[in-house]
């Protein structure tokens, strides 16, 4: 299944939960702001797309997050503070996206 990690008022969130939704494939929603993401799924997020991938540079803190010397020290922070993340991130097994990658999902299937 499907997980989708996002926050309510982003508009690619709201877009990706509409793809999935329109071609009835099933998913799991996580708001990422309310409930977070577990290390483990941030880690495996990051084995996949890089931590650089993962930060919003629209962020207030991104500036902060850029001078962090270690991907460690960086995922940390993004647990830390999950607003950072940009989103939505769309995961299928050890498969990750971030943002909307209708083209990229259409292949997991």
């Amino acid at each position: 299944m499907f997980q989708i990690f996002g926050k309510s008022k982003c508009f690619d969130t709201k877009k990706a939960e509409r793809y999935f939704k329109e071609r009835r494939i099933k998913y799991q929603y996580i708001d990422i702001i309310r409930y977070g993401m577990s290390r483990g799924e941030l880690k495996s997020v990051s084995n996949a797309l890089g931590v650089e991938a993962l930060a919003d540079p629209k962020d207030r803190d991104y500036a902060l997050y850029q001078h962090l010397a270690t991907d460690e020290a960086r995922l940390e922070k993004l647990y830390e503070i999950p607003e950072m993340i940009r989103t939505p991130i769309v995961r299928n097994g050890k498969k990750a996206t971030v943002g909307y990658c209708p083209e990229i999902w259409s292949t997991w299937q």
